[in-house]
């Protein structure tokens, strides 16, 4: 086999090495942000509530989110071991940064003017979030899922050092083997995956947000 950037013969041969691959690193991804997603918005509608944990929450993310992830997926080992929960742990510690901030951002900006108006046609508090809150922070929301969607899918190939880094893994051997082929298709796949979720957010954001297609996303 030729170690050249392109190489027809690596795709045709090890097709199955990296379709196991591609498949992997999907997984990872879909499942630390659907955790990630669970998780922060528990924590942001606390927040919301009880205003002087806002910045208790917030700061708490954002310390989270400025550790090396080779440092936190160590930190994690001793817990986790070498399995792909080290790596869905560490990811879903990482988007909460994105995503907490999104939903209390969102929730933030919904116009006092509209809850007002709310609350005079009779709207309770949990009706007044699920009805009118919710809605209107859809998109500011969406956008933060898109960002940490997309971040998830670059820092999953961090784990490879522990062995479940998706396409990451195909990097990692790679470089250390300097085999061309590898590096270069396993690179141009994650960059793929990152644009097709990002795709699929997108066309979701505008499916569950009618009124602003007319808008830029």
């Amino acid at each position: 086999m030729r170690n050249e950037w392109v190489c027809g013969e690596y795709l045709s041969s090890r097709r199955g090495e990296i379709w196991d691959a591609l498949v992997q690193h999907t997984v990872i991804t879909v499942v630390s942000v659907l955790l990630g997603i669970a998780v922060a918005v528990p924590v942001a509608l606390v927040a919301r509530r009880w205003r002087w944990l806002e910045q208790l929450v917030l700061g708490a993310s954002t310390v989270v989110y400025t550790v090396p992830s080779l440092a936190l997926f160590s930190l994690l080992l001793p817990f986790t071991g070498l399995s792909a929960t080290t790596v869905v742990v560490g990811l879903v510690l990482y988007s909460l940064t994105i995503l907490v901030r999104a939903i209390v951002g969102g929730l933030a900006a919904v116009p006092e003017a509209v809850v007002e108006a709310a609350r005079g046609m009779g709207y309770g508090e949990r009706r007044l979030l699920w009805q009118v809150r919710v809605p209107l922070a859809l998109p500011t929301v969406m956008a933060g899922v898109r960002v940490a969607a997309v971040s998830t899918v670059a820092l999953t190939t961090v784990g490879a050092v522990v062995g479940y880094g998706g396409l990451g893994d195909l990097i990692y051997q790679g470089l250390r083997t300097l085999f061309k082929p590898q590096v270069l298709t396993a690179s141009v796949l994650c960059v793929a995956l990152a644009l097709a979720v990002d795709l699929v957010l997108l066309g979701a954001q505008r499916l569950a947000t009618p009124w602003r297609r007319g808008l830029p996303a």
